[in-house]
């Protein structure tokens, strides 16, 4: 027998919700066929087994939210059987599934200035799972001091991780119960127990409380309330907005701007050239990358105790959808001229509002610009995109009087607003950026000359 765990399927994602199955009990399976579709906080996969076999088990129901590293299906006799990170051959699947698959070419890793490179959280070295033994029966065993410190724990789930730092827990102390000695959840909970007494009765620490299926506490509902489970998409962003209030000492800075020129040269291009048409945001989206090429701290991120400037602009634009608000990214958007860029953002808003965008086109990105002014509103203090380091922001586009020339006309204004990590740089690197793109968006001829 051969549990399927669930993968991690993108940057940081914990966990996933089963929509529906795509095999039954009995099934014969090959190696990449899709057993399952999952919705996670990025977007709704077919996720493809590693092995071939016959599932004889299927671990939760659609509708059910399962953590990463926890099985999804059970096969028997397994064909080409690997465990999670192990690759043994130089050719593969194809899987790109993180901690499974067999990738035909090596993953490319960042390099991080002053910083050693570490091996992925997610990855478990063949060495460390020829290490562990195997499942013990239906038992965990809490704590095993005599495992040596400087061996890698087997751990696939970064779910796993964060509870077990949370709770002051050496990975490398823990026996673990799943395949090739995988640590589970499970484990990290019988830790928990062991230390703490807490397999007493759970029915008197109940009262008048229920336990939800994530394991939290709930109070039961009262009369003429509502209650809604905070999950999948809805729980990731407000675990992102949280971690980024929680870490970000941002500040924020805003300009009137007259978008006069702005809107009469974009309805200029657009006459020339219909079968290409640009938006107001692909031209702000235009701008804002060049703005990122002469101020480099805002495409940046934190890590630790550095700053870690990129080269590539991978520009995230928010698009809200049926399922709520996402990101998506265009990537290297730095190389692609300004049709090339409308394209990209048009192609991937469609995608976000069919529900069809693949988790590359949701992670990775290095800032963002957001058009709230869709929504009606003038301004906004943006929450900026943990763990991007600013984000810039468009209200609506509305006749007001305005001085021009030494006199009050009507003119076509917009506010910008730019949120900014104030550890990567100060006031007047975040100024001279949003006065950069407001200049382009007065005068966007000359600005489109220069680029």
């Amino acid at each position: 027998m051969a549990d399927f765990l669930l993968p991690d399927l993108g940057e940081g994602l914990t966990e996933a919700e089963i929509v529906r199955w795509l095999v039954e009990v009995g099934d014969e399976i090959t190696v990449d066929q899709p057993v399952v579709e999952v919705e996670t906080a990025k977007a709704a996969v077919e996720v493809p087994a590693p092995f071939a076999g016959t599932v004889t088990a299927r671990h939760g129901e659609p509708g059910q939210t399962l953590p990463v590293g926890t099985p999804l299906i059970t096969v028997e006799q397994a064909g080409g059987f690997r465990e999670p990170g192990v690759v043994t051959g130089s050719e593969g699947s194809g899987n790109v599934l993180i901690g499974y698959g067999t990738p035909t070419a090596s993953r490319r890793r960042r390099r991080r200035v002053g910083s050693e490179q570490a091996v992925p959280e997610q990855a478990v070295s063949e060495q460390a799972v020829a290490q562990h033994t195997a499942p013990q029966g239906g038992g965990h065993s809490a704590e095993r001091p005599t495992r040596s410190h400087n061996r890698r724990p087997a751990v696939i789930s970064p779910l796993v991780r964060k509870i077990a730092r949370d709770n002051g827990i050496d990975l490398t102390t823990v026996a673990g119960s799943g395949p090739g000695g995988i640590i589970r959840r499970t484990d990290i909970e019988a830790v928990l127990a062991a230390r703490t007494g807490a397999s007493e009765s759970r029915d008197e620490r109940k009262d008048d409380r229920r336990v939800d299926r994530q394991g939290g506490l709930a109070a039961e509902p009262r009369d003429g309330e509502r209650r809604i489970p905070l999950r999948g998409l809805r729980r990731a962003v407000a675990e992102k907005l949280r971690t980024s209030r929680r870490e970000i000492p941002e500040a924020t800075v805003w300009v009137d701007v007259d978008a006069t020129e702005l809107v009469a040269t974009r309805a200029a291009l657009n006459e020339r050239n219909p079968e290409r048409p640009l938006s107001l945001l692909s031209l702000l989206a235009r701008f804002t990358v060049a703005g990122l090429r002469r101020y480099p701290e805002l495409n940046s991120r934190v890590e630790q105790d550095e700053i870690v400037v990129l080269d590539a602009v991978h520009l995230g634009f928010a698009a809200q959808t049926e399922r709520g608000l996402v990101v998506p990214v265009v990537h290297d958007a730095h190389r692609l001229t300004t049709r090339e860029l409308a394209e990209a953002i048009g192609r991937r808003t469609a995608s976000a509002m069919d529900g069809t965008l693949g988790p590359a086109e949701l992670t990775g990105g290095t800032f963002t610009v957001n058009n709230y002014g869709v929504f009606g509103v003038d301004g906004s203090a943006a929450i900026i995109n943990h763990p991007e380091v600013a984000i810039l922001g468009m209200g609506r586009i509305i006749e007001r009087p305005w001085v021009h020339n030494g006199q009050v006309v009507p003119r076509t204004m917009c506010q910008l607003t730019l949120a900014f990590d104030h550890r990567v740089c100060d006031g007047g690197t975040a100024g001279g950026f949003l006065r950069f793109v407001a200049d382009c968006v007065e005068s966007p001829v000359t600005a489109l000359g220069d680029l």
